[in-house]
């Protein structure tokens, strides 16, 4: 659906986003904006749309809509607009929206999804403020518009060498016709001055001075400061609590019980708040408060129950069959080789370094939030169904992300905020502390994988079986579906009453160890490179199915590409030391990568390198920050591997801070060397696709280094 070319701009309709089938619109912001045809006032703001205006005074303002969580979106999604715009990016100032989706569409952080959904949208936006700022000239100098060019910011006439700022032509581009959006000329990729080069971060001299920017700098006149205990079971409930002892310590304005609204995980649950005048003082007297608990069934589950459980159930028939191709019994029976094994990954925290907070006030009727959430509509629905609150008198303000990894997507800290501030009348700050914060979260579901795969005599793979046990996010067209004739996947489902949720590339994050690492056994026991095995599986020939995206030949292309670049082959390496190679393909991205990994005597392992190849499709959007993503997803997927694991005892989280959930120092990270390779494909996000591959290449570097097939995470001391 296209908007009419000439229409009132306060009705003009503009495409936001497509999914799930539906069109979702925005409106034409009226904001400052003169009616068409009529005249704007000397002065007035040109102000297109919802996301960019241009001052007479020469300021141009682009808006930031979605959440920044680390991911750079902040920065490249108003690039795209400022490249169309034809502007230079020093000329730009960037103000990151508040959550209103009627005015910006689908405002989230998740799924690496906000380039996909964004780039044509925000392209044809910046190149429709350009053409109304052309028409103004083209007007004004009674010209073609053909005859005009821009750059940097202003419109110029070459042939009689006249020359506009798009600030002095501001007011007249205000009372222009709006152009038809789906029509709109876009400039040709080969001309882009902005996207895909280095732009460095816009927050970074903020960061790294410690400027306020996050959910935790939040200061609000009147705010009183609150904590929260919960059950440390999942879902268990106060009996009673030391409320009258804790109201008589220093600070402390409120104490009460929270009963909990349903039984849902992720909403609001039973506890007991503390409200002071600071939050140390909130937090000395939580120290002193003594709860009685209702800890529930959960109490009744734990690591080694989930263990056995997985067995018994992967001895059971099927909840589900995912997908099942040819006769893998058969296929299996005939075989020369058969390769069985099983492999496990656990629940983890998402260890976002800053931990969960929120600020809320609640006044007359009226909730105005403060939140870095990764979903603000669906924390906005929270609130409104768990306090009877209109959603249109709930304000969200966007606060900048101190990591948010899936984690986010979850509102609980929002909705605790909101309910303490409608309980003690006043502004207030919810800060969780680290052990809440690694205690109460919403874990990377842990995984059991019971692999069985054949290998003719001419060594190629002709059959696999792949039973998954707990909570898989296992798809029809997971590798090597399709490229395996006899192929069986098969789901359990094991019911438990810890909380879990999307963990960054979720799913992915754990398939991939298990399969790129199962596939290496079969290369070991065809007697094959693991990289030619790999290439050899990805048969072009096999035809794509609904469901399933997953492109060959991209795929291939990254495989060999990560091949050239690492010297795969031809490096000569001490003993104890070995390169490892995966791929991976999720969130619409391509990715192979290579490891190069040492274990010394003892079983340590150091990582020296780690090479990336990826297929993100057509364009970069700033270079920079997409290397710092898959850099960033390298060193995370390499501390998971390593140390990281939550363990479930009598239905409670046993890690509780970094000293027993340890994430990767300085001292012992690597260098990451990122190649990208360019394919006529729309281009799509970066933010998780990089982390599964590295996993199980650094198994598998570990195999080639020792010989020891890594089967479980994480690492821990099973090399020593």
């Amino acid at each position: 659906m296209t908007a009419p070319a000439n229409v009132h701009r306060r009705s003009f309709l503009q495409v936001v986003a497509l999914t799930g089938g539906g069109l979702m619109l925005g409106s034409f912001s009226a904001a400052a904006d003169a009616d068409a045809g009529e005249s704007s006032a000397a002065g007035d703001p040109f102000v297109p749309n919802a996301f960019i205006t241009i001052t007479p005074q020469g300021a141009i303002t682009i808006i930031s809509k979605n959440p920044e969580e680390g991911q750079g979106v902040k920065q490249s999604l108003p690039m795209i607009i400022a490249e169309e715009l034809d502007v230079d990016w020093p000329q730009v100032t960037v103000v990151q929206a508040d959550s209103d989706e009627s005015k910006y569409g689908r405002q989230f952080a998740g799924g690496s999804l906000s380039t996909p959904m964004n780039y044509d949208h925000h392209r044809r936006l910046g190149a429709a403020a350009r053409a109304m700022l052309v028409a103004a000239a083209a007007k004004r100098w009674n010209v073609a518009t053909g005859e005009l060019t821009t750059a940097r910011g202003a419109v110029s006439h070459n042939p009689s060498g006249r020359r506009a700022s798009y600030a002095s032509l501001a007011a007249d581009a205000a009372r222009q016709p709006v152009p038809d959006l789906a029509q709109v000329p876009l400039k040709d990729p080969k001309s882009f001055r902005l996207l895909g080069k280095r732009i460095p971060g816009l927050d970074n001299r903020k960061i790294v001075t410690g400027r306020p920017l996050f959910g935790i700098d939040v200061v609000v006149p009147g705010m009183l400061h609150a904590v929260f205990e919960k059950c440390p079971v999942f879902g268990g409930k106060v009996v009673s609590a030391n409320l009258a002892a804790i109201r008589r310590m220093s600070g402390v304005k409120h104490v009460f019980v929270v009963e909990g609204a349903g039984t849902a995980l992720d909403g609001l649950m039973p506890g007991v708040a503390i409200v002071a005048d600071t939050w140390w003082n909130a937090k000395t007297a939580r120290e002193k408060l003594q709860v009685k608990w209702d800890e529930g069934a959960t109490a009744q589950q734990g690591s080694e129950w989930f263990a056995q459980r997985a067995v018994e159930l992967a001895q059971q028939p099927a909840d589900r069959v995912v997908r099942k191709d040819g006769d893998v019994d058969a296929a299996i029976a005939s075989a020369a080789k058969v390769v069985e094994a099983s492999y496990y990954y656990p629940f983890l925290s998402h260890a976002t370094l800053e931990p969960q907070n929120c600020t809320a006030h609640f006044k007359d009727g009226r909730l105005e939030i403060w939140a870095p959430t990764q979903m603000p509509q669906p924390g906005r629905d929270l609130v409104s169904r768990t306090m009877g609150i209109k959603g249109e008198d709930i304000t969200i303000h966007l606060t900048r992300i101190g990591g948010g990894f899936g984690r986010r997507l979850k509102n609980d800290y929002l909705v605790e905020a909101a309910w303490i501030s409608r309980e003690v009348q006043a502004p207030v700050k919810l800060l969780w502390t680290r052990e809440d914060d690694m205690r109460h979260g919403h874990y990377r579901p842990a995984g059991f994988h019971y692999l069985k795969g054949a290998i003719d005599a001419s060594g190629k793979v002709t059959a696999w079986r792949n039973r998954v046990v707990v909570e898989p996010y296992m798809r029809v067209g997971e590798w090597p579906g399709r490229f395996v004739p006899n192929y069986l996947l098969e789901v359990s489902n094991l019911a438990h009453g810890i909380p879990t949720g999307a963990m960054r590339a979720p799913g992915s994050n754990g398939i991939a160890f298990a399969t790129q690492s199962f596939i290496d056994e079969l290369a070991h026991a065809a007697g094959k490179d693991p990289l030619q095995f790999r290439l050899d599986m990805l048969s072009p020939a096999v035809p794509a199915v609904q469901g399933d995206a997953f492109n060959a030949d991209r795929m291939r292309g990254v495989l060999e590409l990560v091949r050239e670049k690492s010297g795969w082959g031809a490096r000569t390496l001490p003993r104890g030391r070995g390169l490892g190679v995966a791929f991976h393909f999720s969130h619409q991205g391509y990715f192979a990568e290579v490891v190069d990994a040492s274990v010394n005597a003892k079983g340590a392992v150091t990582v020296h390198k780690v090479w990336i190849a990826a297929d993100v499709g057509a364009q970069i959007t700033n270079l920079s920050g997409a290397e710092n993503q898959c850099q960033g997803s390298a060193i995370d997927g390499v501390s998971q591997a390593l140390g990281q694991e939550i363990t479930i005892d009598r239905g409670r989280a046993v890690e509780a801070n970094f000293d027993r959930y340890p994430l990767l120092r300085m001292a012992r990270s690597f260098p990451v060397e990122v190649h990208f390779r360019t394919t006529e494909f729309p281009p799509t996000g970066l933010g998780e696709p990089a982390l599964p591959p590295v996993i199980p290449a650094l198994t598998n570097a570990i195999f080639a280094a020792t010989g020891k097939r890594i089967r479980s995470l994480p690492i821990g001391d099973q090399l020593a």
